[in-house]
């Protein structure tokens, strides 16, 4: 699977700051019958520790695929994924990946749930269960702690998933539509909470998401991916202050970065012969 797709505007430089998540030259994809199928390729992303950067594109470009890889879940066909300085073969256990459904297991309770990132790298039990419940009030999550998952509202459960996936503090974390399900007034108030919570952290944050607004909203950088095959073909710096809320999509700035994304991913998609996202 060949061909070129126009590089559209200037982009931004690499990130300069504390080495944190670095893909280069990465092509990712499934074999099928013993052959490969591409689904994205040549993909180039830097996010440094204590930055947030965001993917948008079209359902199939290979988002979520490239998730999986940088998690250690699957390997690249092509490139390398670094965590920190160094090339990192193994990243299971390094990454910390939270997938669009919360994935809590039902027959713990939600301290129990939060606590089983420290369980599997060999925290005692007490120490861990005391992490998370200092960790909890921040996530809103002090009243509910004793609760089951079923016992809990879509954003309940999202605000659990993320304690689960941020308290063992990976240097890394990745998030894939972690609001996608929810409705829009309480996906609002998550993305508002997240970025409050998330601008304290010295890791690096990549999202995955559909939701220009939400890019917006979250990240230091967004990534404009063309349908499938995906590769990037535009790089935005979000240079609007922050904390960032509700007023801030009626900013002249933030319309003129929403026209530019949205331009990127039509351009894209009319380059690579498919549909606008």
């Amino acid at each position: 699977m060949t061909g070129n797709v126009e590089t559209l505007g200037t982009g931004v430089p690499a990130s300069t700051g504390t080495p944190g998540l670095s893909v280069s030259g990465v092509s990712v994809g499934y074999e099928m019958g013993g052959e490969r199928c591409v689904v994205a390729r040549d993909l180039n992303i830097e996010v440094a520790a204590g930055e947030f950067a965001a993917i948008i594109g079209p359902s199939g470009c290979g988002k979520s695929t490239l998730l999986s890889a940088i998690a250690g879940l699957a390997e690249p066909f092509e490139g390398q994924i670094r965590i920190g300085n160094t090339p990192t073969a193994n990243r299971l256990g390094i990454v910390a990946y939270m997938q669009q459904k919360d994935l809590l297991l039902p027959w713990r309770t939600v301290l129990a749930n939060a606590r089983l990132g420290l369980e599997l790298a060999g925290v005692a039990q007490d120490v861990a269960n005391e992490a998370a419940a200092e960790r909890a009030s921040e996530f809103g999550l002090s009243n509910v702690i004793d609760s089951y998952p079923w016992q809990l509202s879509g954003g309940m459960r999202q605000r659990a998933a993320l304690l689960r996936a941020t308290l063992p503090e990976s240097p890394v974390l990745l998030l894939d539509e972690p609001f996608g399900a929810l409705d829009a007034i309480t996906r609002r108030h998550l993305q508002e909470w997240l970025a409050s919570v998330l601008d304290r952290a010295e890791r690096a944050v990549l999202l995955v998401t559909h939701d220009v607004e939400e890019a917006l909203l979250l990240a230091d950088r967004v990534y404009v991916m063309s349908p499938g095959p995906g590769t990037i073909v535009d790089t935005v710096d979000v240079a609007i202050d922050r904390p960032r809320g509700e007023s801030t999509v009626t900013m002249p700035e933030f319309i003129a970065l929403k026209s530019r994304l949205l331009s990127a991913l039509s351009s894209g998609a009319a380059a690579s012969g498919g549909a606008p996202a």
